[in-house]
């Protein structure tokens, strides 16, 4: 079935949910994982301690996921890198990582938030060649 499952997270709540399901889903099928979290790349040297605040809260959450999946017996890889486009990122590493799945969480955004900032995830699922499960 599933061999490689890519698992997007920006370290919310309801990500987090996206996650368990991920590994729950990959433990189930015998498939590995990768984590990945994507820090927007607009920080400028007047965001510095933003950036470094941002930088060690993903790589909290990204250990935190390891040892989940570690406990779970299931193979995980972290990433933490930089792009300007979440959904771009996304895709591009389930290419480049050969994933034949993207597992991950929407905050149904709603009105004109969603109209104005667009959903990483409908775009991920309009544009990705793999299938895409949605936990909402």
């Amino acid at each position: 079935m599933y061999r490689h499952i890519l698992i997007p997270t920006d370290g919310s709540k309801l990500a987090h949910k996206g996650v368990a399901h991920g590994l729950s889903l990959a433990k189930a099928v015998g498939a590995r994982v990768t984590v990945l979290t994507v820090e927007p790349i607009f920080f400028t040297k007047k965001f510095a301690d933003f950036k470094k605040e941002w930088s060690a809260q993903a790589a909290s959450v990204l250990k935190g996921i390891a040892d989940e999946a570690k406990a779970a017996g299931v193979q995980c890889e972290t990433i933490q890198m930089a792009h300007g486009s979440p959904d771009e990122a996304i895709l591009a590493m389930a290419k480049d990582k050969g994933c034949d799945l993207i597992v991950m969480a929407s905050h149904g955004e709603r009105g004109i938030a969603g109209v104005m900032l667009g959903s990483v995830t409908a775009k991920v699922l309009a544009q990705a060649h793999v299938p895409v499960t949605v936990y909402r």
